[in-house]
């Protein structure tokens, strides 16, 4: 039993290298600190350090709607050791966005496992003379210039989204672009702006203390007792934030697997399990495969709504 032990521990050196994981992993997030991608990563990341044997640093890559880091992580070496952890909706609307985009998000990143999904929560700054979906509704269409929209960037998904919902009340609000979804959560609660849809894992927290008033939300099921936009009658009742990691394209399918299998342990052990739940967030654990063609079909939907608006970015 001893030299069975002693022999596994001497050799797993050997498999971690032959693995590629030879050195600290940077796991890249194109948005600001505190927003969903931000406490995503820093909540799996202890996790998937243990499980590959190397740190995993955290670097946030801020600008133009996660596309500067994106296309950061697109141009790294394919050896699994840079990685992309982002809010699926920029690289879905980007090739819509832009007609000279600097990088392909199909043929330039190697999906590794879509994580969660987390519904959006529509929430407003307290000072909304709003307290429910009608009276917000009826605000928006009576006084268009007292409701600015916050969101993490133009053509972003909740930018999407507001701009889907407003014209379903026949309302137009102004949408005010922030560098991610932390530092527009930041601008509602402070006042500077009055309304936000955005992850209900960033969200959450600002509603139940307060700092927001929540008032309805996307998903199949009400968090915190607030409606669902399907019980309104409310377009984009399944719309929302889906958090996913992605590598540079050509990396090893073998380095691919095990990165896949590490974020899918990480997701599956109780704390981390509990926390996710906690903050409304429903893991989605889709692998290599599964994961390009769902954001294939995202890509192919978001573009729609892109063209539709007459979005361009360029």
């Amino acid at each position: 039993m001893f030299r069975r032990s002693l022999a596994a521990i001497l050799a797993a050196p050997a498999i971690a290298h032959a693995q590629g994981f030879d050195r600290p992993i940077r796991l890249v997030v194109p948005f600001a600190p505190g927003g969903t991608s931000d406490i995503l990563a820093r909540i799996l990341a202890p996790s998937v350090s243990r499980q590959l044997g190397q740190p995993v640093v955290i670097e946030n890559r801020t600008g133009a709607a996660g596309n500067i880091g994106a296309e950061y992580v697109a141009r790294s070496a394919p050896d699994g050791h840079t990685l992309l952890l982002i809010d699926t909706g920029p690289l879905a609307t980007a090739p819509a966005l832009y007609a000279r985009l600097p990088f392909d998000p199909m043929r330039d990143l190697d999906p590794v496992n879509l994580l969660i999904y987390a519904p959006y929560f529509l929430a407003v700054n307290p000072a909304v003379p709003a307290q429910n979906a009608a009276e917000l509704a009826a605000l928006a269409r009576a006084r268009p210039a007292a409701v600015n929209v916050a969101h993490a960037g133009v053509g972003s998904a909740n930018h999407l989204a507001a701009l889907v919902l407003a014209q379903h009340w026949g309302a137009e609000l102004t949408q005010v672009p922030y560098r991610g979804g932390a530092a527009a959560l930041a601008a509602v609660a402070g006042g500077e702006a009055q309304l936000i849809i955005n992850g209900a894992t960033a969200t959450a927290p600002f509603t139940r203390d307060g700092r927001l008033r929540g008032i309805a939300v996307t998903g199949p099921a009400r968090i915190d007792n607030l409606p669902t936009f399907a019980e309104l009658g409310w377009p984009g009742a399944q719309a929302g934030t889906f958090q996913g990691v992605l590598a540079a394209a050509r990396t090893p399918p073998a380095l691919l697997a095990r990165l896949d299998e590490a974020f899918r342990t990480a997701m599956a052990e109780p704390d981390i399990a509990r926390r996710l739940a906690d903050l409304g967030a429903d893991v989605r654990a889709l692998g290599p495969a599964p994961f390009r063609t769902w954001l294939q079909q995202e890509t192919e939907s978001w573009g729609r709504v892109v063209r539709a608006n007459n979005i361009r970015l360029d």
